[in-house]
């Protein structure tokens, strides 16, 4: 039996509904800018206190919003019902390869955490609980999932690639298109029961699943008791890992305290000259205080691996030892590759952030041997690319 299976009772957009996911912005003005361009953007769904009729309201508060908003892209034909069926799903870019990816529901009591847990979903990162209280929350008032938890299939991705490559080029017409906001244009194609269809999920759970991007759907997923999640079970030949960088809005102490702080803690600081960028390789993180960018190289343990990412460094000591601060406190924003460094830097120099902080990205043998070991992830330390799209497949739970 495989542990990926077809969507029960699925709402398959038309067009216009793609959004990007709910936890993939460093500012809450561009979600409401997003939903204000486009009302029919799944995001006003996803993050209801953030549309322009719900601003003010808090996230519980706005949740009737929410249900008003699914109730009407149901009823105006923004979906279309489909039952029992898998999605076909490809990514496209000029001067890109084409990435694949598969809708499907998922085992919940497959989710791994650790190494002498089973199961074949191996999520790989702390989380912060409040976010997952909002989307057990989310998920109870909509009787739907909205944003699919991207899953890369480890074991047999190389036969899933070909295989899903095979089927879209088979067939035919897409069901919808829909074009993100890197250009990129996502094509679904709805698969109904079949042999076609069996021989895809068992290939999508023919092994070892990481959590991509998700881990706080899937842990909701857990939290809410939902017996299985929405997925897009993808392949390591369909992503790559961006950058995943940090800005503080307020330090604890002096840029130059700071500084100091490291220096005592082992690490060896340099100006930089010039602009500040994203690292080239592990080992130095790069930061911009006022005025002035700093090559920072922290120092490394005897300690295993994991311990020893540039991310679990900066979070325990720049972040924890130097500044005081909790991971989850409201100062630090977690700022994925889709903003360039320039972007930080600049929120910086106009003194809306006191500090940026740019990381190299983790490389993909890091990620699988931590995963393989059911070891975390520092928190929002991989930022895949290209993203699974929200709001294109939406699954109905049952009642």
């Amino acid at each position: 039996m495989t542990v990926v299976h077809p969507i029960p009772r699925a709402w398959v957009t038309t067009g216009g509904t793609g959004a990007q996911n709910y936890d993939e912005f460093a500012d809450d003005a561009e979600i409401t800018a997003i939903i204000e361009a486009n009302p029919h953007s799944a995001l006003g769904i996803e993050m209801p206190h953030r549309a322009p009729q719900s601003l003010g309201k808090s996230f519980l508060d706005a949740l009737p919003d929410a249900v008003a908003r699914l109730a009407e892209a149901k009823a105006d034909g923004s979906y279309t019902p489909a039952e029992q069926v898998v999605v076909l799903y490809r990514i496209t870019a000029p001067g890109e390869e084409p990435a694949y990816g598969l809708f499907a529901m998922v085992d919940t009591d497959q989710i791994s955490t650790r190494a002498d847990e089973p199961g074949l979903v191996i999520r790989n990162e702390d989380v912060f609980i409040a976010k997952v209280r909002e989307r057990v929350a989310l998920a109870e008032a909509l009787g739907h999932l909205l944003s699919p938890v991207l899953l890369l299939q480890t074991g047999r991705g190389d036969e899933l690639h070909a295989a899903l490559a095979s089927a879209t080029e088979m067939s035919g017409a897409p069901a919808a298109t829909d074009t993100d906001q890197a250009g990129r244009t996502h094509a679904i194609w709805l698969l109904g029961p079949g042999p076609e269809q069996a021989a895809l999920t068992a290939l999508a759970g023919g092994g070892e699943l990481v959590v991509a991007d998700g881990n706080h759907r899937s842990l909701a997923a857990q939290t809410g008791g939902l017996s299985r999640f929405l997925a897009v079970v993808t392949t390591p030949a369909s992503v790559a890992i961006q950058p995943y960088n940090r800005l503080v809005s307020e330090l604890t102490t002096t840029p130059a305290e700071l500084l100091d702080r490291l220096r005592a803690a082992g690490a060896e600081v340099e100006p930089i000259d010039g602009p500040v960028e994203v690292p080239q390789g592990g080992g130095t993180v790069h930061l911009r205080l006022d005025g002035q960018g700093y090559a920072v190289r922290l120092p490394a343990t005897a300690s295993a691996r994991l311990e020893n990412l540039d991310h679990a460094l900066v979070e325990r000591l720049l972040l924890r030892d130097a500044l005081g601060l909790d991971p989850g406190d409201k100062r630090i924003t977690y700022v994925g590759g889709d903003y360039p460094a320039s972007w930080l830097t600049g929120e910086v120099d106009a003194g809306r952030a006191e500090l940026a902080i740019l990381i190299a990205p983790v490389t993909v043998a890091d990620f699988v041997a931590v995963n393989l070991a059911r070891e975390k992830m520092p928190r929002k330390s991989t930022w895949f690319t290209p993203k699974a799209r929200g709001g294109l497949v939406v699954a109905e739970l049952p009642r």
